[in-house]
């Protein structure tokens, strides 16, 4: 099975949704965007706590990628 991937379409939708969300930020209250940004920054930060990777380990495969991809 071949995978296609339509650039210019998903760059559109893309686009469409920064829109979106530009339009939303500018119609919210500061407090509730505030609000709903905090919430997003504290889940990256639970997630973080929770990888069962330790920081080295994590440096090593993102080490090993950026080789893998100076290869090509």
């Amino acid at each position: 099975m071949e995978f296609c991937f339509d650039k210019k379409a998903h760059l559109l939708e893309r686009l469409a949704f920064v829109r979106q969300y530009a339009a939303w930020v500018k119609r919210t209250p500061d407090a509730e965007w505030s609000r709903q940004q905090a919430a997003l920054i504290d889940s990256f930060i639970e997630n973080a706590r929770n990888m069962p990777l330790s920081r080295e380990a994590y440096l090593r495969i993102i080490d090993g990628r950026k080789r893998s991809v100076q290869r090509i």
